[in-house]
C-alpha cells in the first residue's frame, strides 16, 4: 500500500487536474458562484502549473487533491498583500472529509511556505456566499482583511494567516489593502 505523496505538479497532468478542479468546483456553479477555474482550460492549467507552484496530494488511487500557491512577483497577482496567494484548492469527490484537503494545505502552509520559503503570511480568497469555507478557513487561523467583487460578479472575502509572527512583525508590509475592520465580523 502506497503512502500519500505531496509533490509539484507536472505539466503533462494538466489534463487530469482540470478535470479534477471542474468536477470539484462545479457544485459552486449551481449557487452562483463563479471562480475563474470554472471557465478554465486545460491550457490555463497548464500555464498555472508553468508559473505557480502547483501541490497535488497523490496516493494509491492517484492524485487526491491539489493546491496552488502563487506569488507576489507574478503577472497574475491580486496586488492585496505582498504574500504568496493560495488558489485552485480541489480535494477529489471521492476523498472529501478523509483529511486529504488538510493534510495538503497543512503541508504547503507549515513546510513549504513557513519553513522552506520563509514567508511571514499568506492568504486566500473565498466567495462570501460560500456556505462554510469562511468558517472553515478562520478555525485554521485565517483572518478576514479586504474584500471585493469579482469581474465574475463574486463577493469575495481576502483572508491571511500569519505563519511566523516575528517575520510579520518586523516586515516592511502588512496587507496593501485593508477593507475589513479588526474585529470578526465573518464567523
Amino acid at each position: 500500500m502506497m503512502s500519500d505523496i505531496i509533490r509539484l505538479a507536472k505539466e503533462d497532468e494538466a489534463e487530469e487536474l482540470h478535470a479534477l478542479l471542474q468536477r470539484a468546483y462545479a457544485p459552486l456553479l449551481a449557487m452562483n458562484i463563479h471562480f475563474t477555474i470554472t471557465q478554465a482550460s486545460v491550457e490555463d492549467v497548464r500555464e498555472v502549473i508553468r508559473k505557480e507552484s502547483t501541490f497535488v496530494l497523490e496516493s494509491e488511487y492517484g492524485i487526491t487533491a491539489t493546491l496552488t500557491a502563487r506569488f507576489p512577483w507574478t503577472a497574475d497577482n491580486h496586488d492585496v498583500a505582498p504574500w504568496p496567494f493560495i488558489h485552485w484548492f480541489a480535494v477529489d469527490d471521492r476523498f472529501k472529509k478523509q483529511g486529504q484537503g488538510n493534510k495538503l494545505l497543512t503541508y504547503v502552509e507549515e513546510t513549504f511556505l513557513n519553513n522552506t520559503l520563509k514567508v511571514p503570511a499568506v492568504y486566500l480568497a473565498t466567495a462570501i456566499r460560500h456556505p462554510w469555507l469562511t468558517a472553515l478557513y478562520r478555525r485554521r487561523g485565517y483572518e478576514p482583511f479586504h474584500t471585493t467583487v469579482t469581474p465574475l460578479g463574486v463577493e469575495l472575502v481576502y483572508l491571511r494567516k500569519i505563519l511566523n509572527q516575528a517575520l510579520y512583525q518586523n516586515s516592511k508590509q502588512k496587507e496593501y489593502i485593508r477593507t475589513v475592520p479588526d474585529t470578526p465580523i465573518f464567523a
